[in-house]
């Protein structure tokens, strides 16, 4: 069996339809109790876990061969991240408590980045279950291609992309959350000892020019890019509402900057095969690329 966190999500609900479609049994852990019904139709058992509530996790782990850990995101965290050092504590727990055959951690690109970032919440994550004395793989994702639903509407209504990734020509490693779930489907389903860290990123890699061009086909109308001045983030970010956006601020500048990178420059990270117009036409559409119910 296994115990999927995360499941109403893009990744997590490509993971668990790719599962059973393999015919492998899961137990879908929601948040919500709304939410079970849909997954128990596809034939789920459904648990009822607060990702805080290490008691009801680790009932929810109880029995699983594998259990996939995907946190919620906090993207405008307290200093310090003290909401993430909760989940990790709670699920640190469970998984002591459950001991389920093996563990695979949704991470991310940057999660071993030396600057602190709004990504530093995976890498806290990934030091405390590099602890547990059970079989664990850290897939690290690239960029998600779908960050772009954001900018739909301007590249429709005005043709205009606002980019905080710059400069407009640079190649940003992305990937779709469909090829995500698909590879991490693979990851769970095999065996393996120790620590294990796996990368991922698309066949191509993705200029904000090619972000662009890709609503330019999708739209059928002319689109520009126009770079966000890296001094009016602050400002636009707590106008938005954000509390602490300096987080925020330095992932982005570790992308532009290349200090947020995989390790060999993506040589030998694993490639997946959505591209970014199908992406990208799916958004325009109002879609997603994992056919998420």
């Amino acid at each position: 069996m296994y115990a999927i966190t995360g499941i109403t999500g893009k990744v997590g609900s490509a993971l668990a339809r790719t599962l059973l479609a393999n015919g492998k049994f899961v137990r879908a852990i929601v948040r919500d109790q709304a939410k079970g019904p849909s997954w128990s139709a596809l034939g789920c058992e459904v648990a009822l876990a607060e990702m805080e509530d290490a008691k009801a996790l680790s009932a929810a782990f109880a029995g699983a061969e594998a259990v996939f850990v995907l946190p919620p995101s906090e993207f405008d965290p307290e200093p310090g991240y003290p909401e993430a050092q909760k989940v990790i504590d709670s699920v640190v727990a469970a998984l002591k408590t459950a001991r389920p055959k093996k563990v695979l951690c949704l991470s991310t690109i940057g999660a071993d980045a030396k600057e602190d970032n709004l990504l530093s919440q995976r890498t806290m994550l990934e030091s405390a279950l590099n602890e547990l004395d059970l079989p664990v793989t850290f897939l690290r994702p690239a960029w998600f291609m779908e960050n772009a639903l954001w900018d739909v509407g301007t590249a429709r209504d005005a043709g205009v992309l606002y980019s905080f990734l710059q400069p407009s020509d640079k190649k940003f490693p992305m990937i779709a959350t469909k090829d995500i779930g698909i590879l991490a489907a693979e990851l769970i389903q095999q065996d393996w000892t120790g620590k294990r860290v796996v990368e991922l990123e698309a066949a191509q890699r993705v200029s904000p020019d090619d972000l662009a061009q890709a609503f330019e086909v999708a739209l059928n109308r002319p689109v520009k890019v126009e770079i966000v001045k890296r001094h009016t983030w602050e400002d636009l970010f707590r106008s938005q509402g954000m509390k602490n956006p300096m987080p925020r601020i330095r992932m982005l500048d570790g992308f532009n900057e290349s200090w947020i990178e995989f390790k060999d420059g993506g040589h030998s990270s694993a490639k997946g095969a959505t591209s970014l117009q199908q992406v990208v036409a799916a958004l325009v559409a109002g879609t997603n690329t994992d056919d998420r119910a």
